[in-house]
């Protein structure tokens, strides 16, 4: 699929939802209940969602650092309930924070806002990363709001351990890393290929065309504020682990089985913290499980929902 500029800075942002569900073998039966949303969080802040089906969402998703709410297309899809994906602050569709703050505690605060307001009653929020952080604080926190809590790839410690990870551990969040700005959508797209080598080139247009935006100089940029810059401090969420002890919520942790995010001794201080606590491994799947094995994550999800009802 070769897009010009002007195409790619122009696309229906749910027009590739057929290519996901082809190549994952979910049923097509047209294009599914799905649009964008808006909500005022704070003066001047807006956060954006994508909902999915009708009714009240019973489910709300949260991606990782330098995604966006497309990244659960695939899983929105495999569950085929109504959900709400939400865009954290500086990422997506949502507004930039001038402060900077994109920590788990000032994204729940903001989250709380839009989940009170489209799913106070959702049956679980399930976070990716930043937003699996993002999730336990608003667990511990907002416990009227999650119910059970789903956490993908991360746990406390993450912040210090992606400290002395490789580029290539790091994969495409390394990305968060370069350049800023590029000339053109084929030079960001080279860029994401060459951070996650083994995969065809072309394989990554769709999630990157979700990922980027043009400028009015026509370069290219992130659709993300970059949350650690040249000066700042490394990330430590180790606070997070009171959080952790204090959620009631039934959790379930999941882990790409080729990522290095989480640590086994980190697994065990959570089995520790919290001993009825599900704790499973996805094979094949990296750091962002939910675009490795959609399928498989989404099948943990509906199991653990049943097993808790």
């Amino acid at each position: 699929m070769t897009m010009t500029d002007d195409e790619a800075a122009h696309y229906d942002e749910f027009s590739m939802l057929q290519i996901y569900a082809d190549y994952e073998g979910i049923p097509w039966n047209g294009r599914p209940e799905v649009e964008r949303v808006f909500f005022d969080v704070a003066p001047g802040q807006r956060l954006s969602a994508i909902v999915w089906g009708t009714g009240d969402p019973e489910l709300v998703l949260l991606h990782g650092g330098g995604q966006n709410a497309h990244t659960w297309d695939s899983v929105a899809m495999a569950l085929d309930c109504p959900l709400i994906a939400i865009d954290l602050p500086g990422h997506g569709h949502s507004d930039w924070r001038e402060d900077r703050d994109y920590t788990p505690q000032a994204n729940a605060e903001a989250v709380a806002m839009a989940v009170t307001e489209a799913a106070p009653r959702a049956a679980a929020v399930i976070g990716m990363s930043l937003g699996g952080l993002t999730n336990i604080h608003l667990a511990a926190h907002r416990s009227d709001l999650v119910r059970r809590a789903v956490i993908v790839d991360v746990l406390p410690e993450t912040g210090r351990r992606a400290q002395s990870l490789t580029q290539e551990q790091r994969g495409a969040i390394s990305l968060m890393a370069g350049p800023p700005v590029y000339d053109s959508f084929d030079e960001m797209l080279r860029a994401v290929g060459a951070a996650v080598p083994g995969r065809p080139l072309e394989s990554f247009r769709p999630g990157l065309l979700h990922n980027a935006k043009r400028l009015g100089d026509g370069r290219w940029t992130w659709r993300y504020d970059r949350m650690h810059r040249e000066g700042d401090e490394p990330f430590d969420f180790s606070v997070l682990w009171d959080d952790l002890e204090a959620v009631e919520a039934p959790m379930m942790l999941v882990r790409g089985a080729r990522s290095a995010f989480v640590h086994d001794e980190d697994e065990v201080r959570f089995r520790e913290m919290k001993p009825s606590a599900r704790v499973e491994s996805v094979e094949g799947a990296g750091h962002s499980v939910q675009s490795d094995r959609p399928m498989i994550l989404a099948g943990l999800i509906e199991d653990f929902l049943a097993s808790t009802t």
